[in-house]
């Protein structure tokens, strides 16, 4: 995950360093640092070939790769951090107290984890006002996506800051609570997972899923979101439809939530009725299904998926 950070913001035009924040023998960080540059060199040249990337070479030159022993130069001089240690609050906390030796009171820490909650990691850093997690997706310097997560102790401003930088470093950024799964781990897990049961059940072959994945599911949900698929078929839909595939499957899980039912009963179901999730009223909705239309026929195009009757 560091590597690819380092690849996101040199790509970007910032200096970075890459810290290998462990002491160790001078000869493996040699090794490990070779390693990293190479991998991401490799990521670069890949891009290039694709026509994403002009120049390698200005890109690595941005990119030092700093041992343990470098380490408090290295940090002294930093406006951002983004840790990336072990999943372990052991190394956590070693990695932040270590750091906050050296970095400067209004530099910003920000912790890549995808399994621990903002407010833990944030009673560990010294003037806690200035982290927050972000949650790249691998591999980072490919997704898009970055989840933002603040503590109930993070300053907007340090928020504003992060977002400023990863949206100049071409990042599309999502604020979300401090919750465990973040986003779209916790989408991802329910979905996996569905999908193992079904090989479980028999329902389906594996390839046969994944081949629904790619030609309904995927494009579907790339169009159009979630939530506003929700609202565009109608919140009275999802409730009838999971409550009966609950029944029949005896899986509570497909039980719709308490939110669904609470907008329905108030008369919100969705666009038809001008408020769901989402609040439609004065949209043009005849203009809006044009726009969606439009958008899923360039996707299909694009993916090979728009084909012409035999």
């Amino acid at each position: 995950m560091g590597r690819g950070i380092g690849h996101v913001f040199a790509y970007a035009g910032y200096g970075v360093d890459i810290i290998d924040f462990k002491p160790r023998p001078l000869a493996e960080h040699a090794r490990i640092a070779e390693a990293a540059r190479a991998e991401i060199a490799a990521n670069l040249g890949l891009l290039r070939e694709l026509g994403e990337v002009a120049d390698v070479e200005p890109i690595l030159r941005r990119i030092r790769v700093v041992s343990n022993d470098q380490a408090p130069a290295a940090l002294a001089a930093a406006d951002v951090v983004f840790e990336g240690v072990t999943e372990t609050e052991e190394a956590k906390r070693d990695a932040f107290a270590r750091a906050c030796r050296h970095l400067r009171p209004d530099s910003i820490i920000a912790s890549t984890t995808s399994s621990m909650l903002a407010d833990q990691l944030a009673a560990m850093v010294v003037k806690p006002e200035r982290f927050l997690n972000a949650h790249f997706l691998n591999p980072a310097y490919l997704i898009p996506l970055v989840e933002v997560s603040p503590a109930k102790c993070t300053a907007e401003s340090t928020f504003a800051t992060v977002k400023q930088l990863l949206q100049a470093a071409g990042k599309v950024v999502v604020r979300c609570a401090a919750s465990p799964g973040f986003i779209v781990p916790r989408l991802q897990a329910a979905a996996m997972n569905e999908a193992a049961r079904l090989v479980e059940e028999g329902v389906a072959t594996p390839e046969d899923i994944d081949r629904a994945v790619r030609a309904g599911f995927g494009p579907r949900y790339t169009a159009m979101g979630l939530c506003e698929f929700i609202d565009y078929g109608g919140l009275d839909i999802l409730y009838y439809a999971s409550s009966s595939m609950a029944r029949a499957l005896n899986a509570p899980r497909y039980e719709p939530p308490a939110l669904i039912r609470e907008l329905m009963e108030s008369g919100k179901r969705g666009a038809r009725e001008g408020q769901g999730l989402y609040d439609w009223r004065g949209r043009d909705l005849a203009g809006y299904q044009r726009e969606l239309i439009g958008r899923y026929v360039a996707l299909f195009r694009h993916l090979g998926l728009l084909r012409p009757p035999a």
